[in-house]
């Protein structure tokens, strides 16, 4: 009877302590594979907002750079236009100041000194000192040479072409424009010599033809321009 309660009681211990086992290894194993599975989503996810944050680094790397690139370019083309502002003043301060020098100079037909000079020879004298320009002798060529410049876009050291009839006979260098339209030039007339007038002269502003630039806005000349031929000039 001892023996076999003994027995029984051993196999009661015996089972009770299997399915403890059991229920231990079953319950743990899961715990330990959703741990893993938390981890390993926890640094896939650092992973992916590393990356994104060193794709947006590269992508404000890449505008900054082409901002900067711009930046530069744009004033590079500024101090480039700039430039060419400066030089294109400079070339029409030298040869305005190159004409003035002249004033008062007799005019005399087929001059070309300052003893005595007319119009085309007057023009030709000024741009080639003072641009280096080398413009036909007579005033009818020089007025095939440059740019058609229209009367309400002229500018100081454009050159004006007048005529008493269908030949162009005449030749100034404008000297000014006020702010209310008027165009003064620098001439080589018959009756005065080296001389300013304005187009809004009764005896000028009839005769007034058509316009010219020999200098663009780089300062520099353009590029039709003819080989001087030496004759004498036709003048009014």
């Amino acid at each position: 009877m001892k023996k076999r309660v003994l027995f029984y009681l051993v196999a009661l211990v015996s089972t009770v302590s299997m399915q403890s086992c059991a229920t231990n290894y079953v319950a743990s194993q899961p715990a330990t594979y959703a741990k893993e599975y938390k981890t390993d989503a926890k640094l896939a996810s650092l992973d992916t907002k590393r990356m994104e944050l060193d794709k947006q680094r590269l992508i404000d790397s890449f505008l900054e750079e082409k901002a900067a690139s711009i930046a530069n370019a744009k004033k590079s083309i500024k101090n480039t236009e700039i430039a060419k502002a400066i030089k294109h003043n400079k070339t029409i301060d030298n040869i305005l100041t190159e004409a003035e020098t002249y004033l008062g100079t007799p005019y005399r037909y087929g001059g070309m000194t300052r003893n005595g000079i007319d119009c085309s020879a007057f023009v030709l004298s000024v741009f080639g000192a003072a641009a280096g320009l080398s413009l036909p002798r007579v005033a009818a060529s020089q007025s095939q040479e440059g740019e058609k410049i229209e009367k309400e876009n002229l500018q100081k050291g454009d050159l004006i072409f007048f005529s008493h009839g269908r030949r162009i006979s005449h030749v100034g260098i404008v000297e000014s424009v006020t702010e209310d339209g008027e165009i003064k030039f620098i001439h080589a007339a018959t009756s005065k010599g080296v001389m300013i007038s304005s187009l809004n002269d009764s005896y000028w502003g009839p005769k007034f033809r058509f316009a010219k630039r020999v200098i663009n806005e780089n300062g520099d000349t353009y590029n039709n321009l003819a080989s001087s031929t030496p004759s004498a000039a036709t003048s009014f």
